[in-house]
Order: C-alpha cells, then structure tokens, then sequence
C-alpha cells in the first residue's frame, strides 16, 4: 500500500507507459524496474553527474531510459543484454523516447562482455545489475574491476518477492543474491545502503 500511495503521487510517464505496453505486447516478462526506483536511477545518475554507465539487462529499454535521462550531453549508456530480440525492443523504445543516440546494445553472454569491456581497459562511474540473478556476484565483481573510484554500483531486485529472507528457500538464484547482498553490505571497497521498499534495492559507492 505505501509503495501504491507513492507511484499514484506521480502523473502518466508517456515514454515509459509506451515502454511498459511494447513488453507486454512482444510477450515479453514483466519484471522491469519498479516505477518508484526508475525514478530514483534517473537521479542517482543526475546527482553523480556519471558520464558512463553500464546496465546488465536491457529487456525492453525502460531502465535503460530511466538511466539515459540522468546522463549530460556526452554521455553513453553501455547495455548488455543476452537476447538479440529484447536488445532491438529495448532499442525502439529508447529512439522513441529520443534517447537512441545515448546507447549502445551488447548482445551476448553478459560475462563475457564484461570481460571483453575489462580486456579493452574501459571504465565507468555507474552500473545498473538486473539480469540473471546467478550471476549477481560475478557482476559484482566485474563492476567493482570496471569502476571509476567514486561509480556507484546499484542492483535490482535483492528481496527475490521474499525468497531472500526466507530459511526455507536455498536454490541456486537465493544463494546468489544472499551472497551478494552479504557483499554489499560487508565489502570494504564499498560504501553502501539496502532499500526494502518494491522488491529491494542495493546502492554502493567504489572507494
């Protein structure tokens, strides 16, 4: 209810309701960042002033623009994304909402393509990891081996709708993301905060 009361605070997003809806009708999963945290990645973005930033998950764009608009003139948005056909989803929804010029799509293994980013000597100031959870640790650690001291690193659905804080619950994806958050939070190349609000969020900044 207190998450409903927030987003009815804010008026129709006309890029990013046209975002949600090509999703739905490509059948493609919804599970894109909440709206409230959308809004928060595009002032995380302002307010670090990153000229650089890499998204792991493209899906259908709407991160992807939330992270754009917080960018200067200048600035790119590298997104990896392991479908071809959610990367030119992802792709439309961005050139429609004039933000087409700011990304540029890796289509691939995000593993490798952050390897392939590291071997090339690239380095960014913000990340943005909502792919796979399995690989949340592994992305951790290419994050902090990208980084710019002073990125942040921010990654999206850390409670897993419960399964996080659940005893019961020790599959593969849960361990991962236990492991993460444990890093996060404990890591002493990292300064950082959890948010439990919609299906939790971890922010770090890179000493």
């Amino acid at each position: 209810m207190d998450e409903q009361y927030v987003d009815s605070l804010y008026g129709a997003d006309a890029d990013l309701e046209r975002t949600k809806a090509g999703i739905a009708a490509n059948g493609m999963p919804d599970i894109s960042v909440a709206d409230g945290y959308g809004r928060l990645l595009t002032m995380l973005v302002t307010l670090s002033k990153a000229q650089n930033i890499v998204e792991i998950g493209a899906l259908g764009g709407y991160s992807g623009i939330c992270l754009a608009r917080g960018l200067p003139q200048g600035g790119k948005l590298v997104s990896l994304e392991l479908l071809q056909s959610y990367a030119d989803v992802a792709k439309v929804h961005m050139k429609a909402a004039g933000l087409g010029d700011k990304v540029e799509y890796i289509v691939g293994d995000a593993k490798q393509s952050l390897a392939e980013l590291k071997e090339s000597g690239r380095k960014f100031d913000f990340f943005f990891i909502d792919a796979d959870k399995e690989g949340y640790p592994i992305y951790l650690e290419y994050a902090i081996a990208l980084a710019e001291p002073g990125a942040i690193i921010v990654g999206d659905n850390i409670l897993l709708r419960g399964r996080t804080i659940d005893p019961a619950k020790a599959g593969p994806a849960v361990r991962a993301v236990r492991y993460f958050n444990e890093t996060i939070a404990s890591d002493q190349r990292l300064q950082s905060t959890v948010l439990p609000g919609y299906d939790g969020l971890a922010i770090a900044i890179v000493k």
